[in-house]
């Protein structure tokens, strides 16, 4: 329960941010229109080698590599547009306002940084992966299933938090990996409490989102298809706008867990920075100031 109320406070905080100023969105709406067209594109030279390789060794190994391409390319993606989304969250708590054209610079700037992160996030992925498919080999290949997707879940944490040190101190992988560590040590209930809750409450909303979207999308869709009097049209009409209803709703829902999820992780990074000065100043903890929507968190 107090996850659960942290989350919430966490939530209501970060989104009275972004109604103050709506640039903080639009990175995360940015990924997922670019999103959806680099899945639209990458898809169609892996059904074209499907369809003319079939399952013929050289076939499987092309898949395999334009799969793995287009799985670096999305991460890229994601984190490219979640870097700019730090950087605008960073401005605004610091100054005030979040500037676009300055994390379109940021982004020029750690590009290559980004790079490293989405090939690292590949590579845990396609381990993962190649563990979900082995489902023989008894106990052993069981153990490695479980060990690799423990191992996904403590890289997604992990790059979470490493993407704000690139962008707020300009560090690489390895320096930002190494900086996370010592957050983590220092900071884990914090962590552990509060990104359950996070998410729990982000994944909550999601649902009820989805759930609207597909129940009104049913009744437009159905109701369109019952009252066209077996119009093919009319039908067929009722089905589209049903579908577009629903996916509405789930690109909502998307944009809204990105969002909160990125601004979570920024506040976490900024506020264990802080106490990192502080501590090395000879300040307590306790002292720091949290940006206000982590704040929330720590008072509840």
């Amino acid at each position: 329960m107090q996850s659960f109320s942290r989350g919430w406070s966490f939530l209501k905080q970060a989104w009275s941010m972004a109604f103050k100023d709506k640039d903080l969105l639009k990175p995360s709406i940015y990924a997922l229109v670019v999103g959806a067209i680099v899945s639209v594109i990458g898809i169609i030279p892996i059904v074209i080698v499907a369809v003319m390789f079939g399952d013929s060794q050289v076939g499987n190994i092309l898949l395999y590599v334009m799969g793995a391409l287009l799985v670096f390319v999305q991460f890229i993606v994601t984190y490219m547009f979640s870097a700019m989304t730090v950087y605008l969250i960073y401005g605004y708590l610091s100054e005030g306002d979040g500037h676009m054209d300055r994390a379109w610079a940021m982004v020029r700037r750690d590009f290559f940084d980004i790079l490293t992160l989405a090939a690292a996030s590949t590579a845990v992925n396609l381990i993962k992966n190649a563990a979900q498919r082995n489902r023989r080999g008894g106990v052993g290949a069981s153990i490695a299933r479980q060990a690799t997707g423990l191992l996904e879940t403590l890289w997604t944490e992990a790059a979470a938090l490493v993407l704000p040190a690139m962008v707020i101190d300009d560090l690489n992988l390895k320096d930002g990996m190494q900086r996370i560590w010592k957050i983590t040590k220092e900071n884990f209930l914090l962590i552990g409490i509060s990104t359950v809750g996070v998410r729990f409450v982000t994944g909550l909303i999601g649902f009820v989102l989805g759930v609207i979207g597909f129940i009104l999308a049913f009744a437009v869709g159905g109701g369109l298809s019952y009252a066209s009097g077996g119009n093919t049209v009319v039908s067929v009409a009722g089905i589209v706008i049903g579908a577009l209803i629903f996916f509405a709703f789930v690109m909502v829902a998307s944009v809204f867990s990105s969002y909160t999820s990125t601004a979570y992780h920024t506040c976490l990074y900024i506020w264990a920075r802080e106490v990192e000065k502080a501590t090395a100043q000879g300040m307590a903890p306790a002292q720091v100031q949290a940006p206000a929507p982590l704040a929330a968190v720590l008072a509840s």
